[in-house]
């Protein structure tokens, strides 16, 4: 049986299923296939959205156990982990559900099973009963997404030693968890452990969290987590991981070469994610990877095969699910004659711990290295009223201006409602806005976007309320 389209997307995930969509509505013929059961790729499935709802949920947790300090006696407060992970994929399970409802009602096929290149115009299908299904295209979009790395020779069982998928997916909650990395999926899933009751280690090789944002966000961001109560051991490297029969014993040294043993129940790998381009039958078409095995694409996405695309995770760039959301519609409106268009300079990345961290554009370490004169605006929510009123003051605004021109280079944000707040500033950025134009612009009182305007104001030095 064979099936003809003009474009067919491989991949269901954000990238994936926005850019069959938009294909759509722009009149293709479009099919998109997915390994998976359900759609929405990593994020919905086993990534972005189901370490949310652990996070809302085990934060609640946390705040209701303090809620003495304001005022509001409660006891008996008990957690029920099974009714809390079903909760979690009821969650899942309604927004896959819903993706699969746009692709009807856009009028995408969806095909289950796994892809793989025939020719640069056929695609094999197999499902899982291994039935094979041919489908022919003129134009095909790569967009499989990634998946966990881990150390080497180092194997998930997801039972003893976690990727982020055993990590969402615990039956108990650890005595004693050890996280290898730092970085955003780490200090999430560590968060959630330790709000529900585990010991949190987080072991890292660098001499900070957070690779790559703001060093003075992240001095700031490690402080409140060691308050939380996370463990930090920064300069570490994992030597080993041993699985005993009772837990994991994890032997790292650090820059002196001091020895240092870590009994634990868990161990999650958090070290990165690469591309997820096995299996596809890439080399029978002759498509280009680079050196970490990422599809090379031009900047309309097209790879060195002409009517073969790659977007998301799979090409380079920072691996978020917006990202891959925002090239899948500049592909099909490219695919469509139009100006689709991606502004790397602008997309924001957020930390959804207790408070949250969200950043968009440069951060002081770069401007100082492409030597950029710039002057910071900053405004701690202490100074906030709503977050004083409501006992949420950890953290700050910081603005990054141009000396000359005011135009806004990068803000940071770590706080509550950080992911939210930094929406304000990705659209005053990408309409160059400057710092004044923000410092000038009424924000509501009293909110947490106050804090956005004072640090606007001081750019210039003139905060009012701090």
């Amino acid at each position: 049986m064979s099936d003809k389209f003009q474009v067919v997307v491989i991949g269901g995930g954000p990238g994936g299923y926005v850019c069959a969509i938009r294909l759509a509505q722009l009149g293709f013929k479009t099919a998109c296939v997915d390994s998976r059961d359900t759609l929405g790729g990593t994020c919905l499935n086993i990534g972005c959205i189901p370490s949310k709802s652990l996070l809302n949920l085990s934060e609640k947790f946390y705040n209701t156990k303090n809620f003495s300090e304001q005022g509001i006696e409660v006891s008996g407060i008990k957690l029920n982990l099974e009714k809390m992970m079903t909760n979690k994929e009821k969650a899942v399970s309604t927004l896959t559900k819903g993706v699969e409802f746009l692709l009807k009602k856009n009028k995408v096929t969806y095909i289950k099973g796994k892809a793989s290149f025939k020719s640069t115009i056929k695609i094999s299908v197999l499902n899982s009963k291994k039935v094979e299904r041919i489908v022919e295209t003129e134009k095909t979009i790569i967009c499989t997404g990634s998946e966990p790395v881990s150390l080497p020779k180092i194997s998930f069982d997801e039972q003893r030693i976690l990727s982020s998928t055993g990590a969402l997916s615990l039956k108990s909650v650890p005595k004693k968890m050890l996280i290898v990395g730092g970085g955003y999926i780490g200090l999430e899933m560590g968060s959630v452990w330790s709000r529900l009751g585990s010991e949190v280690h987080v072991v890292e090789f660098l001499n900070h969290i957070t690779p790559g944002m703001d060093s003075e966000i992240s001095k700031e961001f490690l402080k409140i987590l060691q308050k939380q109560g996370i463990k930090f051991h920064l300069e570490n490297k994992v030597e080993s991981i041993d699985k005993k029969s009772n837990g994991v014993i994890v032997k790292t040294s650090n820059k002196e070469g001091k020895k240092i043993s870590f009994e634990c129940d868990v161990v999650l790998v958090a070290v990165g994610r690469k591309p997820n381009t096995k299996n596809l039958n890439l080399q029978k078409v002759g498509i280009n990877l680079d050196d970490k095995k990422r599809v090379k694409v031009d900047k309309k996405y097209q790879t060195n095969i002409k009517n073969i695309f790659a977007i998301g995770d799979v090409i380079e760039g920072p691996m978020l699910a917006h990202k891959a959301e925002e090239e899948g519609i500049a592909i099909a409106e490219i695919i469509a004659g139009q100006a689709g268009h991606v502004n790397y300079n602008i997309i924001p990345g957020v930390i959804y711990t207790m408070p949250e961290v969200a950043t968009v554009g440069k951060t002081e370490e770069q401007l100082k290295e492409n030597r950029t004169s710039y002057k910071i605006g900053k405004f701690p929510f202490i100074a906030n009223s709503r977050a004083k009123s409501i006992n949420e003051t950890d953290g700050f605004v910081k603005i990054l201006a141009d000396s000359k021109t005011d135009k806004i280079l990068g803000v940071h944000i770590i706080g509550s409602h950080a992911g939210e707040l930094i929406a304000e500033m990705s659209l005053a950025m990408e309409f160059g806005a400057s710092a004044e134009d923000i410092a000038r612009t009424c924000h509501a009182h009293p909110t947490f976007s106050e804090a956005i305007k004072e640090s606007a104001l001081a750019v210039d030095k003139r905060p009012i309320h701090f």
